[in-house]
Order: structure tokens, then sequence, then C-alpha cells
């Protein structure tokens, strides 16, 4: 057994080691900087109480881009140095976000042991590569990230930091091969596990689903499906489940071998990045040669977002969550004693408002952030929640889980059609979302985002907006001289949320315009990039007339769009003409 030393080694703090809701993003070269990982980590073990780190087991993994190898080593050294007893790590280092949840939850270990944290290595839906990004996040022992507390601590002592401990004489440990390598330290013994990425997380889901009846589904030659895991961590599960336990081919998998670099392109499951599945899914510009699939899907870098497609058909976010929730009751076998409750982020479309009315469902409008999700999940408040940037998840874990998603709406359409797969028509994805908005009503919904915006100008624009919302009477001169046919603005504000379980205020959780006809405008700082700022902005306008359900979405939301360019000034303040993305 080797015997390993604990070392004490000085430092001085960076600027700027601030985790957002999503963690810590940087780009590669910050991270690579000698200490600046070290001085995050050491931080963190420094804001937890001593029983969550000294004995403790750590789940250290990610979504294997660029530097994840050197930092899982780092970080179980470190990890060693200060009292954690055992380190778990997904084989090759991969974990998807909502696998790491699920095994913090769900894993008991050889000798009876649980998870009481991890730290995630990813960012996100961001791209990979040694010019590109890495992130680092620590979650708790619910399997949820770290709360305001925690993160507000991590970062005061990220700026008084001076020194970090670990054990430099640990020799690496191989991530390849599923296996238990025991050392020993001045405190006992320290124990790493490697274990199956997949193992634990299939059979959470197989607890869920009815896999018999996505199999029938899946194997019926009526029925055509297609996932892409855009080379993220996904693709360490897509095999394993699509393939082995439900009997899709293997032809079915776009870009399931997960890559440090994404294969090159930007793990982000939408109508721009995702361009292979798009085009296969009969939605490109050019126009597809073969016949599309029934249902098409992709998770980003970490497999925590989703994007669902049917033939020549998109499914929007904020319908989507909708439409799951709907069903949820009939189609999967986990809700079928009813929901607890759904929530939304609040820029997602309120197509979830209309739902939990309409079934009598506890609702909750909560800012961006799956913590917010967490604590009503925790307190039994929720079951099933979304928002509008590819995010949907329920109370199996404490994360958003993209594949989860995807065998939500395989679980829906299996349901549907389970008459037809013999004989009959096929009910498909574009008929499910038609009958939803014949029933509840159709929200047009779109996202611009300007990426990479002057974090000055950016400020300044959203200054604006909330100086403008002083006079209504002023915004709603200004929206009729822009547009005569948009209605009213009757309520402006910025949106605070008081969380119901904690007690706990947020603020300035995002601009609002709230229109008559029950349109809304809504503008947001995002933090989910590395560099500069991004500018969301929401656009929605509710259509009840079941005549008018079946317009192009950009053009029934054209008249709101020119409006809110022109009362926010965005060119004028970002120097940009057009979006980076619209979604």
């Amino acid at each position: 057994m080797v015997v390993f030393n604990v070392t004490r080694k000085e430092t001085t703090p960076f600027d700027g080691q601030k985790p957002g809701t999503s963690g810590l993003r940087k780009k590669v070269k910050i991270f690579v900087q000698p200490n600046y990982l070290q001085n995050f980590v050491q931080s963190t073990f420094n804001a937890l109480t001593a029983e969550k780190v000294r004995g403790a087991t750590l789940v250290v993994s990610g979504d294997g881009r660029y530097y994840s190898k050197e930092a899982i080593q780092i970080i179980t050294k470190m990890a060693a140095a200060n009292g954690v007893r055992r380190v778990w790590i997904g084989q090759n280092g991969l974990l998807s976000t909502p696998a790491v949840s699920a095994v913090i939850r769900e894993r008991i270990g050889t000798d009876g042991s649980k998870a009481t944290g991890a730290f995630i290595l990813t960012a996100s839906h961001n791209p990979g590569g040694p010019h590109e990004d890495f992130g680092i996040k620590y979650n708790m022992e619910n399997g949820g990230p770290a709360p305001e507390a925690i993160t507000d601590k991590i970062y005061e002592n990220t700026k008084t930091i001076k020194e970090y401990l670990i054990a430099e004489d640990l020799p690496d440990v191989d991530i390849t091969t599923t296996d238990v390598t025991n050392f020993t330290g001045p405190e006992g013994q320290f124990d790493v596990e490697v274990f199956d990425s997949a193992t634990d997380y299939v059979k959470l889901m197989k607890s869920i689903f009815d896999f018999e009846s996505i199999q029938k589904l899946l194997t019926s030659p009526k029925f055509t499906f297609c996932f892409d895991a855009l080379h993220g961590v996904g693709g360490a599960y897509a095999k394993r489940i699509f393939v082995e336990e439900l009997g899709a081919q293997e032809s079915s998998l776009l870009n399931c071998t997960p890559k440090e670099d994404f294969g090159g392109g930007h793990p982000d499951p939408n109508l721009t990045y995702a361009k292979e599945l798009v085009a296969r899914m009969g939605l490109g510009k050019s126009g597809s040669q073969d016949e599309p699939p029934e249902f098409g899907a992709a998770a980003d870098g970490d497999a925590d977002r989703n994007m669902v497609l049917g033939k020549r058909f998109f499914v929007t976010p904020s319908d989507s969550v909708a439409i799951i929730a709907a069903n949820a009751v009939e189609a999967i076998p986990y809700f079928s004693a009813g929901l607890k409750g759904v929530a939304r982020s609040m820029p997602t479309s309120a197509a979830l408002d209309v739902v939990a009315n309409h079934l009598n469902l506890k609702f909750f409008e909560v800012p961006t952030g799956w913590k917010f999700f967490g604590n009503l999940m925790d307190a039994g408040l929720c079951s099933i929640c979304g928002e509008e940037s590819f995010g949907t998840g329920s109370d199996h874990i404490r994360e958003k889980d993209g594949i989860w998603a995807v065998l939500a709406w395989l679980s829906i359409l299996a349901y549907k059609n389970k008459e037809n797969l013999s004989g009959g028509k096929l009910v498909t994805v574009e008929d499910i979302v038609r009958q939803h908005w014949a029933t509840y009503g159709r929200h047009y919904y779109t996202r611009y985002d300007y990426e990479n915006v002057d974090a000055g100008a950016a400020k300044e624009l959203m200054a604006y907006l909330v100086k403008l919302q002083s006079s209504l009477s002023e915004v709603n001169q200004i929206v009729k001289g822009i547009r005569s046919d948009v209605s009213n603005v009757v309520n402006a504000d910025e949106f605070e949320y008081k969380d119901p379980v904690d007690g706990s205020i947020s603020k300035h959780q995002g601009i609002r315009y709230l229109f008559e006809d029950g349109s809304r405008l809504v503008f947001r700082l995002s933090g989910t990039g590395s560099e500069g700022a991004t500018i969301r902005l929401y656009i929605e306008q509710y259509e009840k007339d079941s005549s008018k359900i079946g317009r192009d979405s950009q053009d029934a939301l054209a008249p709101l769009v020119e409006v809110a360019l022109k009362l926010s000034k965005m060119q004028e303040f970002t120097g940009r003409s057009a979006p980076t993305v619209i979604t």
C-alpha cells in the first residue's frame, strides 16, 4: 500500500474567482495558471463543514473536456491531504452532471459508504479545448449545486487564501480502468474508486420509465429515432440506454464519442449549433434528401440540457416541459400517483402555468438557476420543472437532465402510439404539440442572445431599461410610436423572488415588461459565458384563438421583436445589428 504525506503549499489569491450559479467558468489558459485550480478547490474545502470533508466520500468527474484529466489528479491529491476518506471517479473521468447528482443520491459503495458532495468538472454547453472553456462546481449531499451561502464563502476564501494542502507524493490514479486503489496517509486509509460511469444512472432511469413500452416503440419499423451527443459526455450513456437497453439501431446515434474538444464544435443543443441533427431532421437550410426520422434529440457537453425535434418540427423548451407535465401521470410510471407541483424559471414561457392551472397543480416561478428548483423539490413541492435554456428535469435528482427529458418524450410517444404500432397512423411529435396548443393555447416564444457584449455597455443597457420603467405612460408612448398594433404595457418591474422554503430573497433577476394581452418582454444578463457579457432577450405572445395557433413563430412575434429592439436601444448600446443566436 502506497503511503503519502501532506504538503502545505504557499499561494496568493487571484482576482475574480467568484462562482456563479453554474460554478466557476474561465478559459483553460486561466485555469492552468500555477495554483489557480488549487486555490479554488482549497477555498471550497475551507467553506464546507468538517464532517463534509474529513472522513467523507466525494465524487470527482465531469464531461471529459480538455484539462479534466489533470484536474481530477490535482483534486484527488488535495482531497487526500484534506482528510477525505475516499474519492469516487467515473471511468475515464466521465460522469454527466445529472449522473453525478444520481451517484450522490443513489450510489452505495462496496463498503456501504455514501457520497456527501462532488466536484463536477464542466463548462456545460460552452466549447472545450486548449483555447476554450473549463469549469468547476461543487454539488452538495442532496445532489444539487451548492447554495449561495456556500458559494459566497468559497468566493470570500479565494480572496484571502494563503496556503493549500496537497499530497504531492500520491501517485496519479489510472482512471481508465474500474478498480479500487488504497493508500495510507497521516490520518489513515484513503481510497480511490474508479467505477462504471453509466450503471447507477441507467438503474435510476429504469426505475422511472417503462423501458419495455419504449423498446416496443424504438424497435417498431414505423418509428425512426436519432440522438446527437455533440461529442459530449451524453455519448457515454446513449449507447448503453438507447441501443443496449432499448433496442435502437447504433446508426441512430450521432457524435456519441466523448471528445476533449467536442469535435471542434459548440456542444449546445440548439438549432444553431446542433447542425448535423437539425439537417437530418429536415430542418436544415438546404433541405434533407432523405426522409427525416420521426424523433430527434440532442444533449449538451455535460448532458444536462436537451433539444427535442420531430420530423421537420422544433419543440421549444418552454412547450416541452409543459407537454411533459401534461402527460406525465399517464405516460411515466414514476409520476402515476400524481404530480406534487411544477415550476419554471421566470424567462421561460407561461405554457407550464396554463397546464398547472388546468390540472390544479401547485405552480412556482423562480429565478434562473437550478438550485431554486432543488429547494422546492427537497420540500416535496415540485415534481417537474424546466427552463427555456433547454433544461428540463424532475425530482429524481437535483440537476436538469437531458437524457431523462428524451426518455420522457419517448414515453409520451410510446403511450400515444401503444395501439398504433401494429396498424394505424403514428401519432407524431408535431401531432402531440399541436394537440397541446389546441387544448391549452400557444405561447409564441423566441430568445435572442447577444454574446460577448462589452460588459460596461450591457450594464448601461440594463440600467436604461430599469429607469424607463418609472413611467409606464412614457413606455407606452414609445411602444405605440414603434408599432401601433402592439398592446399596452400594464406592468414593468425587476423580478424578485422570495423562496417559499427558506425565505431567502433574490433580487435583480431580470427586467420584465408585461403587456395587456399576456405578452412579455424579458431582458437578462447571463453569467454562463467565460468572457464579456451575454444579454438575453425573451419575447413571448400568448394566443388562445385556435385559428391563429398555426402561424410561423417569427412572423407572429415580429411586432414585439421590433418593439423590444427599439425600446431597449439594443444596437445603440451594444453596436450589434443582429443577435449571435436566435432560439
